[in-house]
């Protein structure tokens, strides 16, 4: 894979498709597939839904202002799994339907925020991660969509593992994901 440095319009194409591509998997679905896992503290697409309404309120946009205001300060802590607390008990289709506006208006502010070539390069303080840029952050949150969207897709996939019989050693989607970071295997992929 050759690595590029994606333009905003490559950023908010995929951000832009997310909400569509989450009802197009989920919506509809029993139940029992919406709310599996992948065993122990892991998380369920409903949970996923869930925690990407929550990044749409309080991570992004908010994270991209502290950025552009040249706040010094670290950015606000994300809670990672106030979806918990904060979806339980609302329907799935309430939830896509919650994610898609809040997506829709979040590109909106992003698109009002004319942002140029330099804008990427400024930076904030993220309070694990230290200095990081804003086109940086804006990367990861399509990055962020993608993981989550192979997530449900993994998890929905294992839901059927044992059903495909020995066609399970074909299917790489069944497997554990492993984890390694990007110059690992780009120093792998060199050897």
């Amino acid at each position: 894979m050759t690595p590029h440095e994606p333009s905003l319009d490559d950023i908010v194409a995929i951000l832009a498709r997310t909400p569509a591509s989450l009802s197009a998997m989920l919506e509809g679905l029993p139940q029992a597939l919406v709310t599996a896992t992948e065993g122990d503290k892991t998380w369920s697409p409903y949970d996923v839904i869930g925690h990407l309404i929550n990044g749409e309120r309080v991570n992004w946009l908010p994270r991209a202002r502290h950025i552009l205001e040249g706040e010094p300060r670290p950015f606000d802590p994300f809670d990672r799994t106030a979806q918990f607390t904060q979806s339980q008990g609302k329907p799935l289709s309430e939830l896509l339907k919650t994610f898609e506006v809040l997506r829709r208006d979040n590109l909106a502010a992003l698109a009002g925020m004319n942002l140029t070539e330099a804008d990427f390069n400024r930076v904030g303080q993220h309070p694990e991660l230290g200095e990081v840029t804003l086109g940086q952050l804006l990367a990861t949150w399509a990055v962020h969509d993608l993981d989550h969207l192979g997530q449900i897709a993994r998890t929905l996939a294992k839901v059927h593992a044992h059903a495909v019989g020995p066609w399970e050693q074909y299917l790489s989607i069944l497997k554990d994901r492993r984890h390694e970071s990007v110059s690992n295997q780009a120093g792998a992929n060199k050897a």
